[in-house]
């Protein structure tokens, strides 16, 4: 592949990038700010992702992701048999907590929320699988930083506690609890968060809560290493 077809793969991936769960749908004028390219080369590159699902445009002229990316993620969800494996860790650990469950894995310098399960109660902590989230805020964060590139005190201090846990780092509404899931070489393989509000997941609600989710991320990481 020449190097002129290596840029345009590029900037073509940086355009999808440009899009956040914030932001459904973005105009053309949006995206040009976003990226830094000119318009008529977001115009020429977007033809192509429309054509192959992609993107998507809309009546208004706005460019919103296509299915074809659904479709890749569906697929990457499934590898390693991930999603039968961890969906009902995350479904017993709602019945146990009453709160939001959710896995999360790494995404280059950030996490992406990989599966998710929401409390059945009203007032709980809202997110979609799919969402990318940055490392420096929130238990999932810590806890993947850890066991990543993470030296600093806080990184450290996750690694011999084994769990992260964040109130209100994020949104400052919301309390979380994390900790690692491991393969049997001890690699990361995400990690499993529980997190509601912090007027009801307070501290000891928090620390009862670590009891099973170690226990699941340790059935987890092993399910996940069979």
């Amino acid at each position: 592949m020449s190097d002129q077809n290596v840029s345009a793969v590029e900037r073509a991936l940086i355009i999808l990038d440009a899009f956040t769960d914030q932001d459904a749908d973005l105009s053309l004028k949006d995206l040009s700010e976003r990226t830094g390219m000119y318009k008529s080369t977001i115009t020429r590159l977007a033809g192509t992702l429309e054509s192959r699902g992609f993107l998507a445009i809309s009546g208004r002229g706005r460019y919103r992701l296509g299915p074809a990316l659904w479709r890749l993620g569906s697929i990457y969800r499934r590898s390693f048999r991930m999603d039968d494996v961890v969906r009902p860790h995350l479904a017993a650990l709602v019945t146990a907590s009453g709160e939001t469950a959710s896995f999360y894995v790494p995404e280059g310098e950030n996490r992406l929320c990989l599966f998710r399960e929401n409390s059945p109660k009203s007032l709980r902590h809202h997110l979609e699988e799919g969402a990318i989230l940055p490392c420096d805020r929130g238990a999932a964060g810590h806890v993947i930083r850890a066991w990543g590139n993470g030296v600093d005190d806080l990184a450290i201090e996750v690694l011999n506690t084994g769990f992260a846990q964040s109130d209100g780092e994020r949104d400052p509404d919301i309390s979380a609890i994390a900790v690692p899931v491991l393969d049997r070489q001890s690699r990361l393989l995400g990690a499993l968060n529980l997190s509601g509000p912090r007027s009801r997941f307070g501290l000891e609600h928090r620390n009862e809560a670590l009891v099973f989710l170690r226990q699941h991320a340790i059935d987890c990481g092993r399910a996940l290493s069979a």
